[in-house]
């Protein structure tokens, strides 16, 4: 039974001894992975802004076509479609802000 306790004992010293050990390791994986993480941020914001301005150009389409038609009901169009617009841009603007690239 003494045997035992002795493996038991050995195994824990080991597991904590390589808990440490990977303790290290993680603070520069963190600092690895927050660098990643900010070369990501330009492109993302690229595109969403990219993906704005198209979203604005369909949506000016469609009110000025239902504009066109007679329809009574631009406003509601328009808020839709500027909403998503504005939501867009001020988003992208936001993760620029939020990673400290503005």
């Amino acid at each position: 039974m003494n045997k035992m306790k002795r493996i038991w004992a050995t195994a824990m010293l080991s597991v904590l001894g390589m808990a440490s050990a990977f303790a290290q390791n993680g603070v520069t994986g963190i600092n690895t992975a927050t660098t990643t993480l900010k070369t990501y941020v330009d492109p993302v914001t690229n595109i969403a802004l990219v993906i704005g301005g198209i979203v604005g150009i369909v949506g000016a389409i469609r009110v000025y076509s239902k504009w066109n038609s007679g329809d009574n009901d631009i406003n509601k169009e328009l808020m839709g479609w500027g909403g998503s617009c504005v939501f867009l841009v001020v988003s992208a603007l936001i993760i620029k802000a939020f990673f400290g690239l503005t």
